[in-house]
């Protein structure tokens, strides 16, 4: 027995060997010249590219989209002497009135939470499922109005 006559129990599995002549000439399948065609190519990602346009600011979640705190109700400021002005004496303000009069503007096709701010009211309104500000409550119920 001798080295050259010796057989493999299993057949021998290569990878295929491009750009040494026969059936892949040229390119070798490699496409055109350039980074690409090389061994060992890398393109840098272009997300890394992006992420480091953004600025970096200061504080807690600035570049987090807001996701601090999701569960946050946002409330659409609204003074306490527009309502006055816009409704007569003894009105119900809600926030479909407050839309209906065009004070406040729909979110998504929803009512917006509206939160009255002020602390001078001269008629008596009733505001039913609307936030108040202390001084805004205060004036209301002074002026003979209800806030529910």
């Amino acid at each position: 027995m001798q080295l050259n006559t010796i057989k493999a129990k299993s057949a021998r599995v290569t990878s295929m060997r491009v750009g040494r002549g026969g059936k892949r000439g040229k390119t070798s399948g490699r496409g055109g010249k350039g980074q690409t065609a090389r061994a060992g190519h890398k393109i840098r990602p272009e997300i890394r590219d992006m992420i480091k346009k953004l600025p970096k600011r200061r504080g807690h979640g600035k570049n987090r989209s807001r996701t601090v705190r999701i569960d946050r109700v946002e409330y659409l400021p609204v003074a306490l002497a527009v309502i006055d002005a816009a409704f007569t004496a003894g009105d119900a303000v809600t926030a479909a009135s407050l839309v209906k009069k065009g004070i406040v503007r729909t979110r998504s096709g929803k009512n917006p939470r509206v939160k009255v701010l002020g602390s001078e009211a001269t008629k008596a309104l009733a505001l039913t499922g609307l936030a108040t500000s202390k001084g805004a409550k205060a004036a209301i119920e002074k002026a003979g109005g209800s806030v529910l």
